[in-house]
């Protein structure tokens, strides 16, 4: 039989490519951002720590007052337009040292988080991954710590040290970094069984190598969800500590000092209480959201 060309036709584009399937072609962080950017709720949440952060640093070396100087004739003024929250019984304006206070508050729960995460990935993946004998005692010492209040950690801290940013710092790294070592440990002992580690081994790799390189990078998701929600963590338990007397000494100013301060005359002056509290409360508020968000984004499972 002779082939012609009149016994073909040609296919148009459109149904040419009516059945081809195709999807972009994405990275592990770049599906993480598309989904993490969708989530308008953890869009808030980091949009309001960028703002705070932001505040914090700048808001300060703008304003025309300083949180130390005191002016007794301005005392207890209510929120106007020279002073937006107001002063204090010592006429210092209260917008600035809320601001002054975001300084110290974020400063706070971010190096301590960040200690505590480190400390807590370096010995969780060391007993996680070797195992027996050397993960019971490592888990014994974790257990010791973690059964001791954080207010007994503060006290012993302030006896030898004088109070203040590092008192602070340190007791909430030796609180926090117990519970990272507790979840790495856990991912651990459930990644190094995987053909990954095994191959790894078989190459040469060191022990330590195959931690540091293979194991904690698959870990990664988990400690950036953890890192996320362990600063206002860390932010609530500085504003407790200073509330109940034992956090940042005057004249520095931390939200919780702040509101420990106006206790005393919240049913006069019930503005001085209101504006650090809602600074603590949105902050939380805002970090939360976005740990959820990450915990969302960072799951392999959810992608799609």
């Amino acid at each position: 039989m002779e082939v012609s060309k009149d016994m073909f036709k040609v296919v148009p584009k459109e149904k040419k490519n009516s059945q081809k399937i195709e999807r972009e072609s994405l990275s592990y962080w770049q599906d993480v951002i598309r989904r993490l950017r969708k989530d308008k709720l953890a869009m808030f949440g980091l949009g309001f720590v960028i703002f705070i952060a932001l505040a914090a640093i700048f808001g300060p070396m703008l304003s025309r007052y300083s949180y130390t100087a005191q002016n007794l004739s301005n005392g207890n003024i209510g929120p106007s337009a020279s002073h937006w929250f107001g002063t204090d019984k010592f006429g210092r304006d209260l917008f600035v040292r809320v601001l002054e206070g975001a300084r110290i508050s974020l400063t706070i729960g971010l190096v301590a988080s960040i200690l505590s995460i480190f400390i807590g990935v370096i010995y969780g993946g060391i007993s996680g991954y070797f195992g027996g004998i050397v993960d019971n005692i490592m888990m014994r010492v974790v257990e010791a710590i973690y059964a001791i209040p954080m207010t007994i950690y503060v006290i012993l801290i302030m006896i030898v040290l004088k109070p203040g940013l590092i008192s602070i710092i340190l007791a909430l790294t030796i609180s926090f970094w117990v519970t990272m070592a507790r979840i790495v440990r856990g991912q651990i002992m459930s990644l190094k069984q995987q053909e990954f580690v095994l191959a790894a081994k078989t190459i040469g790799a060191s022990n330590m190598r195959i931690i540091l390189k293979h194991l904690i990078p698959n870990c990664l998701g988990q400690i950036i969800v953890t890192l996320t929600l362990s600063v206002p963590d860390a932010i609530f338990q500085e504003a407790f500590l200073s509330f109940i007397g034992l956090g940042i000494p005057a004249p520095l100013a931390s939200w919780g000092s702040l509101a420990s301060d106006a206790l005393g005359g919240y049913q006069l002056y019930p503005y001085q209480l209101i504006f650090p509290a809602l600074a603590i409360s949105l902050t939380m508020l805002a970090f939360n959201l976005l740990g959820d968000g990450l915990t969302y984004a960072l799951d392999p499972k959810m992608r799609r």
